[in-house]
């Protein structure tokens, strides 16, 4: 698996799956529905000023709450390519991976700002902030992991494996 570069959106720490997608729109499992209210409790606008590709950088425990799959499923289908953090909560890291979301642990997280843009490695386990010319190491994605992500998650994966 390659990678990818991105513009940078911040958010701070115990962002929770209540302010990636709100309980008010659950009435959907819709991807591109949910998708029009990524973030809007944490920002407003995030939608409108985000592009597809861009990724989430974050601080400690994204992704806290509720179990809901609704979060990566929205995060996703908005077009958000990848989430770095600190630490993320271990349900949401598990069902990031399922519904194909690439996330990232990275300690240094607080170190990369909004606006900047990076590249993520997702082979070597690099992520250079090219505006900055620095370069974080985190531990590789395992390559069962990295199946699930080309995939687009483990749904697919499954019907994959069942065509062979």
């Amino acid at each position: 698996m390659s990678g990818t570069t991105a513009n940078v959106w911040k958010f701070g720490n115990n962002i929770d799956t209540d302010l990636i997608i709100a309980a008010r729109y659950l009435n959907t499992s819709e991807p591109a529905e949910l998708a029009k209210y990524v973030m809007e409790d944490a920002d407003p606008e995030f939608v409108s000023k985000m592009s597809r590709g861009d990724v989430i950088v974050a601080g400690e425990n994204f992704g806290c709450g509720s179990s809901r799959e609704h979060a990566p499923i929205a995060l996703k289908a908005a077009g958000v390519s990848a989430i770095v953090a600190k630490s993320f909560a271990r349900i949401f890291y598990r069902n990031a991976f399922n519904m194909g979301l690439p996330i990232f642990e990275l300690a240094e997280a607080d170190e990369i700002s909004e606006g900047n843009k990076i590249e993520i490695d997702f082979d070597s386990g690099v992520i250079k902030d090219i505006t900055t010319s620095k370069d974080y190491r985190f531990s590789p994605i395992p390559e069962f992991m990295q199946e699930l992500i080309k995939s687009g998650g483990l749904m697919q994966q499954a019907k994959k494996e069942l065509a062979k």
